[in-house]
């Protein structure tokens, strides 16, 4: 048990600290004369920055990738986009499969508790369909990205196709052509539809892809009756992830519908698909195809519900996960009508589960508090404004409402600790949780209960 506690324990040490090894190194090569596009070097905060928010998949930016950034410079942020989205422990499992080195038991739990997976057979293969799902999906991606960039910017569209591709499915929302973000594009279907896509087949979660591949394989035998055999965990990242979609889409429809400053000008068909696009990318994706600053108030505060959330587990997504929220709210109704056990889909939660899911949001709910008060102590900027820049790095999402950018250098370090946190902290916790310490001595005094007044 002593091993087991101290292996669990190195694991959530090597998960932290590989983030920060990337994030330093990352910060090193972008502070290089090399990596600016005029060839000066940029200011190591700013270097600091971009590379927490390449590597934690954030997107706040507070230089324009496009213009900042030599191609070297932005070569250097994809690679750390996509280290941060697949996670350093992938990566460096991947690096030991395609040195065809032997994975140990301690590799394994490694493994298993970054993925937060219920065993330990089959972890090379789930590495290795990770690994190439990642590749084809950013593939298909940057082809159909190719349709729209290749035609505006030449040849530089290709590098542009793959960069947006990679950031999409990572929900980066890092983009090298423009300072607008995809605002330029708001009413582009292909790119809506492209970015949408990629977002959401990369927030869903690995182990949502092989449930569904594996019922889509028994669609021609069962027909619809398959989709019963979801696993749990499916049922509701799908379901919840459908429902916040839908939610999302209507709200910002209905709130900005006659809003001068964002959808009041567009036919139809365009308001909803920028609605459609701001449920998505509010998701944790950061791409922005109207001005966040422009949102009405309603909107800005569904945008943080929606932002808080985040997508589901196991995926490039961040924000407490769909899963987490989904137990929360069942837990909660279950409180109201009085019944011990909590249900989803005629299934009892464990209350392990329950536990973790009140911790992740607990403490994602404390990093949003504390970096919102620090914030407003060295900025001047609105509450609602402060608000939607914490609530955006804590769950990595890279939305702002005009903020990152007329950030002070303590404005900056309080945002760059509230990524880090806001990538590590939910995953951390979980892992602390994961260890169970028993101890041998069963005759050990436990402290006596009492009934407190709660509510």
């Amino acid at each position: 048990m002593i091993k087991k506690s101290r292996l669990s324990i190195s694991t959530t040490k090597i998960i932290m600290l590989g983030f920060i090894a990337v994030i330093f190194l990352g910060s090193l090569l972008l502070s290089l004369p090399i990596s600016a596009a005029d060839g000066k070097p940029v200011p190591y905060i700013d270097a600091l920055f971009t590379s927490t928010t390449a590597t934690c998949v954030t997107g706040l930016v507070t230089v324009t990738t496009a213009t900042t950034w030599s191609v070297f410079g932005q070569i250097v942020i994809l690679l750390l986009i996509q280290v941060g989205g697949l996670g350093v422990i992938t990566i460096m499992a991947g690096v030991m499969i395609a040195l065809k080195k032997k994975m140990g038991l301690s590799d394994r739990l490694l493994i298993q508790d970054a993925f937060n997976l219920n065993t330990l057979s089959g972890l090379t293969q789930f590495i290795k369909k990770v690994l190439k799902g990642t590749v084809i999906i950013e593939g298909i991606g940057a082809l159909l990205y190719m349709l729209v960039f290749v035609p505006d910017f030449g040849a530089r569209g290709i590098w542009i196709s793959v960069f947006n591709s990679i950031s999409a499915f990572c929900n980066a929302g890092i983009d090298i052509f423009a300072e607008n973000s995809l605002c330029d594009y708001a009413t582009n279907p292909i790119i809506n539809g492209v970015t949408c896509a990629l977002v959401i087949i990369g927030g869903i979660g690995y182990i949502v892809w092989w449930d569904v591949v594996r019922v889509f394989k028994n669609f021609k035998l069962q027909k619809f009756k398959c989709l019963k055999t979801l696993s749990l965990h499916s049922k509701i990242a799908l379901s919840v992830t459908l429902g916040l979609l839908v939610f999302g889409t209507l709200s910002f429809l209905i709130f900005e519908y006659n809003n001068p400053l964002t959808l009041k000008d567009y036919n139809w068909f365009d308001k909803f698909q920028i609605s459609f696009f701001q449920s998505v990318t509010t998701r944790t994706a950061g791409f922005a195809s109207i001005p966040q600053e422009n949102l009405s108030n309603p909107s800005a505060i569904v945008s943080l519900l929606l932002m808080f959330i985040g997508g589901s587990p196991v995926g490039t997504a961040g924000g407490i996960k769909t899963v987490t929220f989904t137990v929360l709210v069942a837990s909660a109704v279950s409180t109201v009508k009085n019944r011990d056990e909590v249900t989803l889909f005629n299934r009892n939660i464990r209350k392990q589960a329950i536990n973790k899911a009140v911790a992740v949001a607990g403490v994602s709910f404390a990093v949003v508090f504390v970096s919102t008060v620090l914030l407003s102590a060295v900025t001047d900027k609105s509450v609602i404004d402060i608000l939607y820049e914490t609530v955006s790095a804590t769950a990595t999402v890279g939305l702002t409402r005009n903020v990152t950018a007329f950030l002070d250098i303590w404005g900056k370090l309080i945002i760059i600790v509230t990524m880090y946190l806001g990538r590590i902290g939910p995953i951390s916790l979980a892992l602390a949780f994961a260890l169970r310490k028993k101890s041998k001595n069963q005759n050990i005094i436990k402290n006596p209960t009492e009934t407190i007044s709660v509510g």
